[in-house]
């Protein structure tokens, strides 16, 4: 019986380590072929002796399992880089069907203290480094659809955060970032959909080297079991996502992480007022915005607290 991916290529963003590395893994597992992404270059590990760099091992540990797989070092926050790891995707493997965004950085403060460098490099490596990928990815498989006349087989996973959705105080760039990455992939599946491509974005909770100080004491496993805030919770899910059985799943928004997946439903209008004249006045809003908010929960905001809460079963 074929794998899910059999015959597929993908590239895999941030996949040096942690996130990134357990889903190159997983896509590889389930038969895709695969472009490591991991910016940096060869260097020397803790010992002085020379390394590959976190791209290629992983590379190398897809290979060693019989699978393929090739490292990319690019800055995928650069335009130009990005488009030279859509380039090099479609040169290896002769197309590119899966791209998986999970690249990022922290650079968390208060919104008082933030600094300039500290907002811009989080909002470029996170939504510009999304948007660089997709767009050649999406031009890549516009032109292959129109070429040959029916839609083709494109899948994007993004990465989002369950900052963006209970907004997060201290990382006023990062929830940002995330909450952009969501309008990005609902305008994309919108765009997308009639080539064949949809797009998803996932909100994963993982214990990794980027997020080692927020989950420090948290959940950690009790025994031999796997950690619930393992990156291979999440892994399967994008699997998923990026699979021919998926087709059906776009311009979606999922919370995954240890054994749990949950589906976020849209935003929906909560109350609707109809101004008497033309337009409405101060007084006409105070007097039917007043108590409409009156009446609602003390502390209340657009932010759903609550999806920190969900845990399995």
């Amino acid at each position: 019986m074929p794998l899910p991916l059999q015959g597929l290529s993908a590239i895999v963003t941030g996949a040096g380590r942690g996130l990134g590395r357990a889903e190159a893994l997983e896509l590889a597992r389930l038969g895709a072929a695969v472009v490591v992404n991991d910016y940096g270059q060869p260097g020397r590990d803790g010992t002085g002796e020379a390394s590959a760099g976190p791209a290629e091992e992983v590379a190398a540990e897809i290979r060693a399992a019989g699978g393929t797989a090739l490292a990319h070092t690019g800055d995928v926050s650069d335009f130009a880089q990005a488009r030279t790891l859509v380039e090099s995707a479609v040169a290896a493997f002769g197309r590119l069907d899966i791209l998986v965004n999970n690249a990022g950085i922290l650079r968390d403060r208060m919104v008082f203290s933030m600094a300039e460098e500290e907002w811009d490099s989080v909002l470029r490596v996170h939504l510009k480094g999304h948007f660089n990928t997709t767009r050649f990815a999406a031009a890549h498989w516009r032109e292959r659809s129109k070429r040959a006349g029916e839609p083709v087989f494109g899948r994007i996973v993004n990465t989002s955060s369950e900052a963006f959705l209970a907004g997060s105080a201290g990382q006023p760039n990062y929830a940002a970032a995330k909450g952009g990455i969501v309008g990005l992939t609902t305008s994309t599946a919108l765009a997308l959909g009639r080539y064949g491509v949809t797009a998803n974005a996932i909100c994963p909770r993982a214990r990794t080297r980027m997020t080692e100080d927020v989950f420090a004491g948290i959940g950690q496993p009790s025994g031999a079991g796997l950690d619930p805030l393992a990156p291979e919770h999440v892994a399967p899910l994008v699997g998923y996502l990026a699979s021919p059985a998926a087709a059906h799943v776009n311009g979606q928004l999922l919370v995954v992480h240890g054994g749990m997946v949950a589906v976020v439903e849209r935003p929906r209008v909560a109350a609707k007022f109809d101004s008497k004249q033309d337009a409405f006045t101060y007084d006409e809003l105070e007097a039917v915005l007043g108590p409409y908010y009156a009446d609602r929960p003390v502390g209340e905001t657009f932010a759903a607290a609550e999806v920190l809460g969900l845990g399995r079963g």
